[in-house]
């Protein structure tokens, strides 16, 4: 019965990721066309990427965007995981669906509601401000998820401790609470950093004169000569964000009891 399941499994993955596999391998294909057989092997691709201008310009608004996406999304998910997780508020269901409504609701219906809002309502001109603030939108949701599962996977006793010994909600929270959801919090800004990276529909339409690093590949590709780069800068975005999901996961399960009989 196993190995059926075994192999249904191996096609599986080989079906949901053999079509991504492809794009690091002609990334190293001495071609401009991404057809077998291969040219040659070459590194020149990646070596393009390090003297492109506007690559690099839109590398930076990317990192600047998502860096300071992952930390706000993060900091106001801290204080509304423990709210949720550790009082019993009237509603919780309702505010926890709200939260994860980003998760499920397609995000050019976003892309298009917060584009009319800023020009038409607000007259806000579109900027990596803009950008920023969709995104932190978008990340709370992940946020949130990590959050609540690593504040639900300690226990509580600890901070009823601490409070019986005399140290205010404050103190608790730096001294016990913090501490002991540091790998949640380290695992959502990673996730929230990802999410933010390789966000492409919220940047595309509420990108101003400065297109995140997305926004320029999917420019770039309407260039036949520009895909064996695109393709290199795919392929380093793909290894980069997976190194990070590995990471962030191994950082969400640090730290967490096992249940299992006889592990401590």
């Amino acid at each position: 019965m196993k190995r059926p399941l075994l192999f249904y499994a191996i096609l599986f993955m080989v079906f949901l990721y053999g079509p991504i596999l492809l794009a690091p391998l002609f990334s190293f294909n001495d071609s401009i066309f991404a057809t077998f057989p291969l040219k040659g092997f070459t590194f020149r691709h990646y070596a393009g990427l390090a003297t492109n201008t506007g690559l690099l310009q839109a590398l930076e608004a990317s990192l600047i965007v998502a860096t300071a996406s992952s930390i706000i999304a993060t900091a106001i998910s801290v204080p509304a995981a423990i709210a949720l997780t550790r009082h019993k508020l009237p509603g919780s269901a309702a505010i926890i669906a709200g939260m994860s409504a980003p998760l499920v609701i397609p995000s050019i219906i976003f892309g298009v509601a917060l584009l009319i809002i800023l020009l038409r309502f607000l007259g806000v001109e579109l900027s990596l401000w803009t950008i920023g603030a969709s995104h932190v939108f978008i990340c709370i949701p992940f946020a949130m998820t990590v959050l609540m599962s690593r504040l639900e996977g300690f226990d509580k006793s600890l901070e009823e401790a601490s409070r019986d010994l005399g140290e205010g909600a404050w103190m608790t929270f730096l001294r016990v609470t913090l501490p002991l959801a540091m790998s949640g919090i380290i695992s959502s800004l990673l996730l929230c950093f990802i999410t933010s990276f390789d966000e492409f529909v919220l940047a595309f339409f509420l990108s101003g004169t400065q297109p995140t690093l997305p926004v320029y590949l999917f420019g770039q590709l309407r260039f036949p000569n520009k895909l064996p780069g695109m393709l290199a800068l795919g392929s380093s975005i793909l290894f980069a964000s997976a190194l990070l999901v590995i990471l962030a996961e191994l950082l969400r399960r640090r730290g967490v009891p096992s249940n299992s009989a006889g592990e401590t």
